[in-house]
């Protein structure tokens, strides 16, 4: 393919690009349209019970914990408030039940059966691949050096299986700010130079990001799709073997009615504590929780944006986004893209997989709460903008529930919330407040007098639909002897859960607390704004901690004395929230740490394979950054 030097108006600074073969990709409407294959050839065996179970057991567990509930309030028969409490409790509940549901079925999967979808089977020799794909990382502001250090992994790693002729590499920046676009294409050029891809490897910035990633993507295809059937789409942070890729392209060249295959990315290189935190549960309770998913999802799976195959066509014709009426933040462009266009694709006759089993698909998570918490906006105002979406004519009833699943997530922090409080609120308006006898108030006493047994067994019952999936991964990771040793054993694996459990449960306020305010900003028509991601653990300062999270530590403080002033009953209900409000200053600090990263690492805690026993990919690009951020220390 020859290529070509291009300053043309869609294209900001110096753009190095092959010949064009545009694709044409229309507007999809949400008003019109049907679904075109009620049911997919690749759909597994059986996929309405396995939707049944999930389904059905989701619904009878909820029914058995919603009638002892009912039990418990009706002793003295139902207010307005306890009312109001079991409607919360019968949405929480069911929420929990669908994760417990999914997480047996998941184990169950990794156990007695490989589950091996679309003819990839990891463990058999590696396929040729006959078709063009191209690889596509999409930029926005990000540091130019370490994002080409991982595509240049990424390349070395096709490489190495022989079959690099069939693959593109394409750097598609939506970076703003020409200082950061300039080393862009200086880090390009070296890239270049090192592989000797010049005539493989391609670098654009758009002129008008309009869109923003989706945009991004859409461009592309309209551009240079078509001379490509397959485009596997990358984040910033995002690793990927050379064999899985191929493997990807096999299952897409195998199955011609398939229009995407998710993988489940692994989280890695974690620093601080957080990040290690989350790396470990992503590996030890990700692979059932994965599994389970794509168990009953079928041949209607989601799409997470990134670490994912699709087929160019089917994109094309299918998943052209319109802007939604209104303002933002619910109108514009559709800022959780992803879910909607496989939403679309599968509307237009085209099968979507997830395939949870196939290993050697990385990701970074993000080095600290603060971090998490700033992305969790956006994704919250996309999520709840699928509102606008989820009725729309043709979806496939599954797609309806990824985005009523993905709203229902953000519902969750405030009705947490307000159960907590008309838990507490009932005791008090029972029959009225009597100031006399205020100071012996306590809503344990409360709830043992309406049934002690049923209180009891409803909360043991909830503590294990909640805790379960924890356990189950940890038991199906015990299972795999390679897992368990880069798990740290049996015992290490354990302590490292104990201790993540622990410090997401003292974090749940902090969660509970911004999460509920970001619906309530997107409710009143605040907009989330495109910032950079933050990548790597810069240090958090105590000033900007004191700043961010000293006001929820005050009102812990104020809720935990007002509270023990009424009752010292009412304190000590109250502890677990308080607790978390009133440390949530150490505890993100604490957690953002990489001191205590590293002192977690040195005692064998949360450690996960790839550490002890780290895939060349994932090795190349630590060299390569380190070697990046040695030559360029400002930048």
């Amino acid at each position: 393919m020859s290529t070509q030097t291009l300053n043309a108006p869609l294209d900001a600074g110096r753009a190095t690009l092959p010949a064009e073969s545009p694709l044409p990709m229309p507007e999809q409407s949400l008003r019109e349209g049907r679904l075109q294959v009620p049911r997919q050839r690749t759909s597994p065996r059986m996929i309405g019970l396995r939707r049944f179970y999930i389904l059905g057991g989701t619904a009878a567990m909820t029914a058995a914990a919603s009638r002892m509930m009912w039990k418990v309030l009706a002793v003295n028969g139902i207010s307005v408030l306890e009312a109001c409490l079991l409607v919360l409790f019968v949405g929480l509940f069911a929420w929990i039940a669908l994760s417990f549901a999914g997480a047996v079925a998941g184990f169950l999967t990794a156990v007695f059966d490989r589950g091996y979808k679309l003819g990839i089977d990891p463990d058999a020799p590696l396929p040729t691949v006959h078709t063009r794909t191209a690889l596509l990382m999409p930029t926005y502001n990000e540091d130019p050096r370490r994002l080409l250090a991982g595509l240049q992994a990424i390349y070395e790693s096709v490489a190495e299986t022989g079959q690099l002729a069939n693959f593109d590499f394409y750097v598609l920046s939506d970076t703003r700010r020409d200082d950061i676009g300039q080393a862009e294409e200086a880090a390009y050029r070296a890239l270049c130079d090192a592989v000797g891809g010049h005539d493989r490897i391609f670098y654009r910035r758009r002129g008008d990001n309009s869109g923003r990633k989706a945009g991004n993507i859409a461009d592309w295809v309209r551009r240079f799709g078509g001379a490509y059937p397959q485009m596997l789409i990358l984040d910033a942070d995002s690793l990927m073997t050379g064999d899985t890729i191929v493997r990807l392209v096999a299952g897409m060249e195998h199955n011609p009615d398939v229009g995407l295959i998710q993988t489940l990315p692994a989280v890695v290189g974690g620093r601080t504590l957080f990040a290690r935190m989350q790396q470990f549960g992503g590996r030890v309770y990700g692979p059932v929780i994965g599994r389970g998913v794509a168990w009953w999802h079928g041949a209607e799976s989601n799409y997470w944006g990134h670490n994912a195959i699709i087929r160019t066509q089917a994109f094309a014709e299918q998943a052209g986004l319109p802007s939604l009426p209104g303002k933002e933040p619910f109108g514009g462009h559709v800022l959780s893209h992803d879910f909607v266009e496989a939403a679309l694709m599968r509307r237009g006759g085209w099968a979507t997989h997830m395939v949870p089993y196939l290993k050697g698909s990385y990701e970074e998570g993000p080095p600290t709460l603060t971090d998490l918490l700033v992305r969790d906006r956006r994704w919250c105002q996309g999520n709840l903008q699928h509102a606008k979406v989820v009725g729309s004519k043709g979806l496939h009833w599954v797609s309806r529930m990824h985005m009523l699943v993905g709203i229902g997530h953000y519902f969750t922090a405030p009705m947490w919330a307000m159960l907590m409080l008309i838990g507490i609120a009932i005791p008090l308006f029972q029959g009225g407040i009597d100031l006399n006898e205020v100071l012996h108030l306590s809503p344990g006493v409360y709830w043992r007098h309406q049934d002690e047994t049923q209180v009891i067994r409803m909360f043991a019952i909830t503590m294990v639909v909640l805790l379960s999936p924890k356990v189950l991964g940890y038991l199906a990771m015990l299972l795999e002897p390679v897992e368990r040793r880069g798990c740290g054993g049996t015992i290490r694996a354990f302590i490292s859960m104990l201790l993540e459990t622990i410090l997401a449960a003292l974090m749940a306020p902090v969660v509970m607390y911004v999460q509920s305010r970001g619906v309530a900003e997107v409710l009143a028509g605040k907009d989330s704004g495109w910032d950079a991601q933050q990548r790597d653990d810069g240090g958090v300062s105590w000033l900007a901690l004191a700043r961010g999270y000293g006001g929820l530590s005050v009102f812990g403080l104020f809720m935990g004395a007002l509270a023990y002033a009424v009752s010292p009953s009412l304190a000590a209900w109250m502890a677990p929230v308080v607790i978390g409000m009133v440390l949530a200053i150490p505890v993100v600090g604490f957690t953002s740490s990489r001191t205590a990263g590293v002192w977690m690492h040195r005692l064998g805690l949360m450690e996960i394979p790839e550490e002890s026993a780290p895939p060349k990919v994932l090795v190349r690009a630590a060299e390569l950054r380190r070697a990046a951020a040695e030559a360029h220390p400002a930048g």
